[in-house]
């Protein structure tokens, strides 16, 4: 006799929410910076090497919670863009230093209006007391969890 699956309600569960936020997260940063070309992965490496100057590659993956040819990848394509380059260490030869470039911090001020227009339409259905209370849940959960992820994340210090 084949036995039935349980029943399991999907909008019950707290990781399908977490998905579908993600995918509307995505959507509506595409929507508000669609015209500047950039995604989200890519704005927060140009933002953190932005906010740490000569920031290595490998501390940007751990930063940003991305593997290490994924983070590659990422710096590939803006280095490519005229966005972002790249220099030897004076300390470590094998280290490359991150830096952008006079076209990356254009970008990133036509970008950052756009991209905190979008967390606004993201949070928009929550009242200010409610927003701060979401993202002090938020933080909790990808802070505990952190140790899970494929690509934990590392604080810079």
């Amino acid at each position: 006799m084949k036995r039935s699956p349980p029943a399991v309600d999907i909008d019950h569960q707290p990781g399908h929410y977490i998905r579908r936020l993600h995918q509307i997260s995505v959507g509506i940063f595409l929507q508000e910076l669609g015209e500047i070309g950039i995604t989200p992965v890519q704005y927060a490496a140009l933002q953190t090497v932005a906010n740490h100057p000569g920031i290595d590659q490998r501390t940007l993956a751990r930063t940003i919670a991305l593997d290490a040819s994924t983070t590659g990848g990422v710096v590939d394509r803006l280095e490519a863009r005229g966005w972002l380059q790249r220099k030897t260490s004076p300390e470590d030869r094998r280290a490359r230093q991150l830096a952008l470039t006079d076209a990356g911090v254009q970008l990133l001020g036509e970008a950052v209006p756009a991209m905190l227009g979008a967390q606004d339409l993201i949070l928009g259905p929550l009242n200010e007391r409610q927003r701060d209370q979401f993202m002090k849940l938020l933080r909790l959960l990808v802070d505990t969890n952190n140790e899970h992820s494929r690509a934990p994340s590392e604080a810079m210090k």
